[in-house]
């Protein structure tokens, strides 16, 4: 049965995680609503992470490059190279999300809904310390 885990306005649903695949691969369909972002760019530490359009228009930014993924649209993102996304769209917007090896699983985005869901703003430190554990490395600020 797959997970649904929310993390901010964000919705995904592990399909397949490192604990059945033998940490071949996580998958899972990332939901991300009008007009939102993810909260960090960053890089994998220790995996690559293949995306796949099912719905809507995602805005990449991948090195410092602009790249819309749309339904059928793939995109290859090499482990130490920086990230993020957003949609800046009035759909929602669906992607496919495939990391090689699976390693992350998901209590990195179980730890992150905790930290983003309560009453008080999201402690940044607390989020980069939550990213870093789990292998994600927090882009420098620009």
């Amino acid at each position: 049965m797959a997970e649904l885990i929310e993390v901010g306005a964000m919705q995904l649903r592990f399909l397949r995680t490192k604990y059945d695949t033998s940490g071949a691969l996580d998958m899972f369909e990332v939901v991300i609503p009008p007009n939102s972002r993810m909260p960090v760019p960053h890089h994998h530490r220790d995996w690559e992470e293949t995306i796949y359009g099912l719905e809507g228009v995602v805005s990449w930014t991948v090195a410092g490059k602009r790249i819309e993924i749309r339904p059928g649209d793939d995109l290859f993102i090499p482990r130490g190279v920086v990230h993020g996304f957003l949609n800046e769209t009035q759909a929602i917007a669906k992607m496919l999300c495939v990391l090689t090896p699976g390693v992350l699983g998901p209590e990195f985005f179980r730890e992150m809904a905790v930290a983003l869901g309560g009453p008080a703003p999201p402690d940044p430190a607390r989020m980069g310390e939550i990213m870093k554990r789990h292998g994600l490395i927090p882009a420098p600020s620009q």
